[in-house]
């Protein structure tokens, strides 16, 4: 049973910057493509990024530039380091297995609780 903790939220001013990160645990032997998203109030969550385990990266395409998606597999943890912060990055950012790897016990599309991100002008 993967468990999925996120951290490095917080609120900070326009045009700064944050790295938040995904610790997977509880999933001994797995190893994950990992994924990012968000969600303001009253608005559908949305995919922000992903990354394959050997690597592979992908963006939302109006995210594109700011946002950068990274992982450490030997500690199952996702990272998005977020630049030049605007106040449209307020939301809550969850993190998400999605493919699964190294048995059946592994466990995709499970989320994490969200941190939350607030950007003030």
């Amino acid at each position: 049973k993967v468990q999925l903790v996120e951290s490095g939220g917080g609120s900070v001013q326009a045009g700064g910057s944050l790295r938040l990160s995904c610790a997977a645990s509880g999933s001994t032997g797995c190893k994950y493509d990992m994924s990012w998203h968000r969600q303001a109030p009253g608005k559908e969550r949305e995919f922000v990024s992903g990354i394959s385990i050997d690597g592979r990266t992908n963006y939302a395409d109006s995210l594109k530039g700011r946002f950068t998606i990274s992982h450490d597999n030997a500690k199952n943890t996702v990272y998005l380091q977020i630049n030049s912060l605007k106040p449209e990055d307020t939301a809550m950012y969850y993190c998400k297995t999605e493919g699964a790897y190294g048995g059946f016990w592994c466990q995709s599309s499970s989320w994490g609780q969200g941190t939350q991100v607030t950007v003030s002008s």
